[in-house]
């Protein structure tokens, strides 16, 4: 049944800076991320994704909010919360970390961005760390500040994404390496330019510093777009998965521990600093993973629209594990998910069975990226 569903507004879910256009521009729908409204469609799924994988989009993904760590301890509070070493993070860089707790849980899993010495971003995926972190941060006592400031990334995404930052700001971003940044201003508009972004077909994320300047910025991306056909788009499922890029809450959560991930060049567990889930996360790794997030091919007919909740693996008519996330790639003609499963069946080529809202499917564990 295709039910139309509205959501009620009210103070306790934000709207983004960028809001009024995409009304403008004929969003479909909104999800709610970060207690903000999202974009999540424009033209639909597979047409927004053939304008992401062919041509240069702009996503309002100010729903990535920061959360700013300061003060004299800002760094060993940084590396306290990741099992990723920092050390080598430089002032205009960001890297990719997971955040976990004392059992080694996924609280998060952000870009943190070095700003100052002692000054950074964490550029979040969807859960609380601003609330997690000041209540660590209090009872640990250090000198750190932690708020969130306003920011609110317009990310610029597709094969033809660096013409158009040439257009916007010149031929220096041609030499920012990927997760570099540097502070800019476009037309006034105080920003952050990163060479990031939520997708595997190239570009940049502008963090926007002044939320009264958003209507403008976009205004002004899209006017220099046109030349290139610059669509409006959102982070999209099917590409996303394709490239083998997990989401906070569907792929992975609290109940999971970044060793579970095929991520393992982002956690260095015998790391110099300390870090609070160095423990728990060395004594998994010394035991061994209980299960693992693999990606799956299933058979029959196009999967649709994704899965609005977890569907159920079985082997042998024994569950053992969870399909996250699910598309149909246009590029491969074939339904692609990944699933969480226990650590015995995550072997590539492994026959598995997924229970679907039509019925039982077929699966094969693959290897990811897909594409």
């Amino acid at each position: 049944m295709n039910q139309k569903i509205q959501l009620t507004p009210s103070g306790r879910i934000r709207k983004s800076p960028y809001y009024e256009a995409t009304l403008r521009c004929g969003v479909q729908a909104f999800t709610v991320y970060n207690h903000m409204l999202m974009p999540t469609s424009y033209a639909g799924p597979e047409a927004d994704y053939w304008n992401l994988v062919n041509n240069v989009t702009m996503w309002d993904v100010a729903c990535e909010r920061q959360v700013e760590i300061s003060g004299s301890d800002a760094y060993r509070f940084v590396e306290y919360i990741t099992p990723r070493d920092l050390s080598s993070l430089q002032v205009g860089q960001g890297k990719y970390a997971f955040i976990a707790d004392e059992n080694g849980g996924i609280i998060n899993d952000p870009i943190i961005l070095r700003l100052e010495e002692q000054r950074f971003w964490l550029s979040i995926a969807d859960s609380d760390v601003l609330l997690w972190t000041r209540g660590l941060a209090c009872g640990l006592g250090w000198d750190v500040q932690i708020h969130e400031p306003d920011v609110s990334p317009l990310a610029i995404q597709g094969p033809n994404n660096l013409p158009l930052m040439n257009d916007l700001f010149g031929d220096w971003v041609n030499d920012l390496k990927y997760f570099f940044f540097k502070e800019t201003k476009l037309e006034g508009i105080p920003l952050i330019v990163q060479r990031s972004g939520w997708s595997k077909q190239g570009g940049f994320e502008l963090y926007l510093m002044d939320g009264t300047q958003g209507d403008k910025l976009w205004e002004a991306v899209m006017s220099a777009g046109k030349k290139y056909d610059i669509k409006p788009a959102t982070p999209n499922n099917i590409e996303r998965i394709e490239s083998g890029l997990f989401s906070w809450g569907n792929d992975m959560g609290l109940e999971n521990n970044p060793l579970e991930l095929p991520l393992g060049r982002f956690c260095q567990l015998d790391k110099s600093a300390e870090y609070l889930s160095r423990e728990a996360l060395q004594r998994i790794n010394s035991e061994g993973v209980k299960n693992k997030v693999v990606g799956l091919v299933l058979g029959g007919d196009a999967l649709i629209g994704g899965c609005e909740s977890t569907w159920q693996i079985f082997s042998d008519n024994k569950w053992c594990g969870k399909l996250t996330s699910v598309a149909h790639s246009p590029r491969l003609n074939s339904n692609i998910a990944f699933a969480t499963v226990s650590s015995q069946l995550s072997e590539i080529g492994t026959k598995l069975t997924v229970a679907t809202p039509w019925g039982s499917r077929n699966a094969t564990v693959s290897s990811i990226p897909f594409i």
